[in-house]
């Protein structure tokens, strides 16, 4: 965005609220950071004109705040949420009034009812579990309710205790039934023994759980209260406090050191949401987006149950230095369960970085281009950037006379707008690219200025649900010009709008107090099409639909917590390309391709059954019947290993010269990852995809079957 733009606002909401901190007498005090937040996003934010502090607000506000500090049910009482309730209307008054009656009501009764819990929760595990009573235990807190009497509440913690057992218990008889294969003499340990460890297993978990809990201070929970506050106009605005602020300016330098996650506490599970670009889970690809992490272990010690810690304390036991090894206890999106060794590497940059290859099929050679992010380095316009690496790629292959190109986003999340801008260029003669609107209304067209094409031959776009940002800048420019073929999920991730970092400490810059107040990063600017339409929400939709095993989950912008709505401006006057030759005729064909493949059908029984593990939450507390069902899930998983034979009958070859002076590694690493990237690349059925509608793009007699007349006539 443009950096002069935002540091004027830093100026003016400085201006603003300077006379705030110096008739403030107590600048470190939590009416103080609650006052400077909500001026900061009363003025600033792009929504703030839409969002009103009022009744509605507040029971939002109340309700986004009982879930973030007991979302599972497991501490207040049905009597606590009845005592709490009359703040339930007051939030936006006390927001007005600087009063912060409702968090100290609310933290005074969560930290007497976490005590109340750990009284007695020594004693639930003292006696053996009994597996063989039929009873559930459902995991879905919107199923369930707020306990009504303390004896309710000891019997939840019994099952969610015995729950803990079971599924380590489960795990020794497997673990127990593998050595005796492995050595016929092994001994092997009773029920009785296995129980008796797995509930001491249990019982360590929680000592840690409420050990961690005491570590915790009033201001930890007071700056969750903050961004709850922070995240009513929309999830990607946040307030980080100082620490939070140093791991977020490490993550933006692009140094990184622990497994590769990016992990989020929702539900009072971790999830991973983001797979980091180079690092160990993504090279070795162990995790994907949406798994949970269940437990952690070091390597030779017994789990440790993560389920119910602040997020904090779940990563200091998965982060570690340079070369140790973790063991994550997953739940996988299609619900079974297992154990995922990872070796903690620092991430490698390399790994983000664009690369291409050459694919030959039936003679010919097409081209693939992977871009992982839209990089660039503000401070140093000599760096690499994603635009001018995308840009050697294309003068490379064209060396190597390609009939078409891919271009992958596939979970390209985004990155920096100016390299999208750019790099559309390369495929359009000289036109808008993206429109973008500001706090305030004042819009900006960004536009590609060169007249010269880089590539004028048949293009493809790879995207799926989270391809976002940037990406999605691309795709729909790309689209509205009729320049590409859009394939993939049925739209891109939806994500349309800007954060801008606020540094609050600037804000208020005669504060004497060495306490930094940390940052608030807010949603300032929405992205829209050059047809007018934001990509907010709706994504961009693929013009050649597949079916994935993300197909039906909630993982996109509108799935969110308040995302900002979607809305349309005014379009700009764009000349769509017009050397894109058999455009309908390739869709068409694909379409049909798609539709006859087993390996689709396939695809679509799988995003089904994910889909309905996603939805059953409700497990057994009956080891056999628990022992079923896990048994079951690994022979449904059994069934769709067939997809990750998938191997392509093209030729893939990447080129020494590709990159050679860009490498991070010596020769030999750098080759072997190259091959790491092929051996991918041709297990990848959507490749071959792309390729073929490339073929029908360079088609000299295209004839669209007498179906798809029909249907357009």
């Amino acid at each position: 965005m443009n950096s002069l733009k935002w540091i004027f606002t830093l100026v003016l909401i400085a201006s603003l609220l300077l006379g705030l901190g110096a008739e403030t007498k107590n600048s470190d005090s939590e009416e103080l950071l609650i006052e400077i937040v909500t001026s900061v996003l009363d003025k600033w934010h792009y929504s703030s004109d839409d969002i009103e502090f009022d009744d509605a607000f507040s029971e939002k506000l109340f309700d986004d705040f009982l879930e973030e500090i007991d979302g599972n049910k497991q501490w207040l009482l049905k009597s606590d949420i009845r005592n709490l309730n009359r703040y339930k209307h007051q939030l936006d008054d006390e927001l007005h009034q600087l009063n912060i009656g409702f968090f100290d009501e609310a933290y005074r009764i969560l930290m007497e009812r976490i005590a109340l819990v750990e009284g007695f929760y020594e004693e639930l595990l003292e006696k053996p579990f009994d597996f063989s009573k039929d009873e559930t235990f459902d995991l879905d807190a919107d199923n369930i309710d707020y306990a009504s009497s303390i004896t309710e509440l000891k019997n939840n913690w019994r099952k969610r205790s015995k729950f803990y057992t079971l599924n380590r218990f489960v795990d020794k008889k497997e673990q127990e039934k593998q050595s005796l294969e492995k050595d016929a003499t092994y001994q092997i340990k009773s029920d009785e023994i296995l129980e008796e460890e797995s509930r001491e297993t249990t019982k360590e978990n929680l000592d840690i759980l409420f050990s961690n809990f005491k570590d915790l201070k009033r201001k930890n929970w007071f700056t969750l209260y903050v961004n709850t506050l922070a995240s009513q106009f929309d999830p990607h605005t946040n307030y980080f406090a100082p620490a939070e602020k140093e791991r977020f300016d490490m993550g933006i330098s692009g140094k990184y050191e622990g497994i590769g996650a990016r992990l989020q506490k929702r539900d009072q599970e971790v999830k991973v949401i983001e797979v980091i670009l180079g690092g160990p889970i993504w090279k070795d690809n162990l995790l994907e987006v949406g798994d949970v992490i269940l437990q952690v272990s070091q390597k030779g010690e017994e789990p440790v149950n993560i389920s119910g810690m602040i997020l904090d304390d779940a990563v200091k036991l998965i982060k570690g230095p340079k070369g140790t090894q973790v063991i994550l206890t997953v739940r996988r999106v299609d619900g079974t369960i297992e154990k995922v060794p990872v070796i903690r590497d620092q991430v490698e940059l390399e790994q983000t970085y664009a690369k291409s290859l050459i694919i030959e099929s039936d003679g010919k050679n097409y081209g693939l281009i992977e871009l992982p992010k839209f990089y660039i380095d503000f401070s140093d316009s000599n760096q690499r950037d994603a635009a001018k690496d995308v840009a050697i790629e294309i003068e490379q292959l064209k060396k190597q006379k390609v009939q078409g190109i891919v271009l992958d986003l596939r979970n390209n999340g985004g990155g920096a707008l100016q390299t999208a801008v750019e790099m559309t260029g390369f495929f359009i003669e000289k036109g808008p690219v993206v429109q973008v609107k500001s706090t305030g209304g004042k819009k900006e067209v960004l536009k590609d200025i060169d007249p010269s094409i880089l590539w004028d031959g048949p293009l493809v776009l790879l995207v799926n649900e989270f391809s976002a940002s940037a990406s999605e800048i691309v795709a729909g420019a790309l689209q509205d010009y009729q320049r590409a073929i859009i394939i993939g999920s049925s739209q891109t991730f939806g994500k349309g709008t800007v954060q801008n970092l606020v540094d609050l400490d600037r804000v208020l810059r005669n504060r004497s107090s060495s306490d930094h107040l940390g940052a608030l990063k807010l949603t300032t600017d929405m992205y829209y099409r050059v047809n007018g339409k934001s990509t907010q929400l709706e994504g961009v939709k693929s013009d050649i639909t597949y079916i994935d095993r993300y197909a039906y989950l909630e993982m996109g912008e509108k799935d969110q917590e308040n995302p900002i709505a979607w809305n349309s401006i005014n379009p700009v006057d764009f000349e769509p390309f017009s050397h894109l030759k058999n455009r309908e005729y390739a869709i068409e064909r694909s379409r049909r391709r798609l539709e006859e493949n087993s390996y689709v059908h396939l695809i679509e029984q799988q995003a089904q059954w994910i889909k309905s593990q996603q939805e059953d939450n409700v497990v057994s507390l009956n080891f056999e019947e628990y022992n079923k069902e896990k048994s079951e899930n690994r022979e449904m998983a059994k069934k769709f290993e067939k997809l990750e034979a998938f191997r392509s009958d093209n030729t893939f070859a990447w080129f020494p010269e590709f990159n050679s002076n860009s490498s991070t590694y010596n020769a030999q690493e750098f080759k072997e990852r190259r091959d790491q990237w092929v051996q991918r690349i041709e297990s990848d059925f959507y490749i071959d995809e792309a390729v073929e509608v490339l073929k029908d793009l360079n088609s000299p007699n295209p004839v669209i079957p007498m179906v798809a007349q029909n249907q357009e006539q």
